[in-house]
């Protein structure tokens, strides 16, 4: 199950970068470079950190294969996609979704905590979009200041799982709907414009 997931996050989070590099006017190997950052470089990650290596991106051809087709798919396909904007954000919460819940279950199956395991999660969940960003000359839309919630979604739905797997309840279920759930969530907070709080000031009586 997390293999599937994880596949699947791979194409959606390429699919982002890709478009990413279309909108900014990259040629073909830019997109090829931003579609592996944004799908490999949370996983790579965390795989590191658990210490399963060499990676799953340097061990599993299929890992590479992916992004690359979703960058060939882009290149070819973006002139039908009218709001590109807007696509590279469904495709990126996509990815945010799968790659939190995918990231949350390694962590889980490599026994660690359940604190571990969500930060880890969300570690997966954002670190290739942090990669996406700078590449592209972007302020990360993690720490962006007008950004909607990004890195909360990805928490709540890694919190979802880790609650799941410690009342036992079946692994392929929960993954699924936790994935739909960060998803809705994501696009929710892009359609109503919903911030982060920013730092709690005082306010002196005048």
């Amino acid at each position: 199950m997390v293999y599937v997931l994880e596949l699947a996050g791979l194409y959606v989070f390429a699919t982002s970068g890709a478009l990413m590099a279309v909108h900014k006017g990259f040629d073909i190997v830019g997109i090829a470079v931003l579609a592996l950052l944004t799908a490999l470089g949370g996983g790579i990650l965390r795989d590191l950190v658990i210490g399963d290596v060499p990676p799953a991106a340097f061990s599993n051809v299929y890992y590479l294969l992916v992004p690359l087709i979703a960058a060939a798919v882009t290149f070819f396909a973006h002139p039908l996609v009218q709001r590109l904007s807007f696509t590279v954000l469904v495709f990126d919460a996509a990815g945010l979704a799968l790659f939190c819940v995918t990231g949350t279950l390694k962590a889980l199956d490599y026994h660690l905590g359940s604190v571990q395991a969500v930060l880890l999660g969300v570690t997966t969940a954002v670190g290739g979009g942090v990669l996406r960003d700078i590449t592209a000359r972007e302020t990360p839309a993690l720490v962006r200041m007008h950004t909607d919630l990004y890195a909360i979604p990805a928490t709540a739905g890694a919190i979802v799982i880790a609650v799941a797997n410690q009342l036992r309840l079946p692994e392929a279920a929960f993954a699924i709907g936790a994935a739909v759930f960060v998803f809705a969530f994501r696009i929710v907070a892009m359609l109503r414009n919903w911030k982060a709080p920013h730092a709690w000031e005082r306010k002196r009586p005048v």
